[in-house]
């Protein structure tokens, strides 16, 4: 217990003393932005459509990419975790204190936002806060696996961040909204499909069954965890040679 809170100590030391924090709050507050202007403008505000547009669909997965991607994918990218697998510590301990930090630093980034805009435009004229409360829920979920999966990745190759915008961008956005069956492998439908269950969303838009969308989330958030122990695992067999 000692050892993972060392390495979750190091990564978070590794990941807030950087810039692309910064960034990140600047995008997570955008939602904030939207609903105070919808609260101050006495506009109609329609609170599942802009959580699902700005916050599922935009920053919740575009933040644990970038942070996901970092976690130990810039350790990676510089050699210092040659330091951190010669030391002799399960690599699957070294895998789940990464993803913990990836999990727990994107959430804190985004739900904070997600609540304050909830807020904001959940009780504002045609707005509902209870759907509000619902996307809040499901992000969690969400947001844990997007981390979990762009932490994975980061472990796989120097092309994270290309990677999972493609992911994100054309699976997600194109290929997952059209195709039936690849709706199974989107986290946002299965985000989306939680919410749903939950109470929140647009009736109208086609999502995942509410077991299959835990199914789904469930996945993205422990397969990742093998995945990127059996990666460390490789790297120091290469390291090695």
């Amino acid at each position: 217990m000692r050892v993972f809170g060392r390495l979750v100590l190091v990564t978070l030391q590794g990941l807030l003393g950087r810039r692309r924090i910064v960034l990140m709050l600047l995008l997570a507050a955008l939602p904030v932005l939207v609903g105070l202007a919808i609260r101050l403008g006495g506009g109609r505000a329609d609170a599942p459509a802009i959580l699902d547009t700005l916050v599922i669909r935009t920053v919740l997965p575009l933040v644990a990419l970038v942070i996901g991607s970092a976690a130990l994918g810039s350790e990676i990218e510089d050699g210092t975790v040659v330091y951190l697998l010669i030391k002799p510590v399960p690599r699957w301990v070294v895998a789940l204190a990464k993803i913990a930090v990836a999990v727990g630093v994107t959430l804190a980034l985004t739900l904070p936002a997600m609540l304050v805009t909830g807020l904001l435009i959940g009780t504002a004229q045609g707005g509902s806060l209870g759907s509000s409360l619902g996307f809040v829920l499901a992000a969690i979920a969400g947001g844990a696996a997007y981390a979990s999966v762009f932490t994975t990745l980061g472990a796989l190759t120097t092309r994270a961040l290309v990677v999972g915008l493609a992911y994100t961008l054309l699976w997600e956005g194109a290929l997952a909204g059209l195709l039936e069956g690849t709706r199974f492998l989107s986290i946002r439908q299965a985000t989306l499909g939680l919410a749903a269950a939950l109470g929140a969303g647009d009736p109208d838009v086609a999502t995942l069954e509410p077991i299959a969308s835990l199914v789904v989330l469930a996945l993205a958030i422990a397969v990742p965890l093998a995945l990127t122990a059996l990666a460390l695992q490789r790297f120091q067999v290469r390291a090695g040679d």
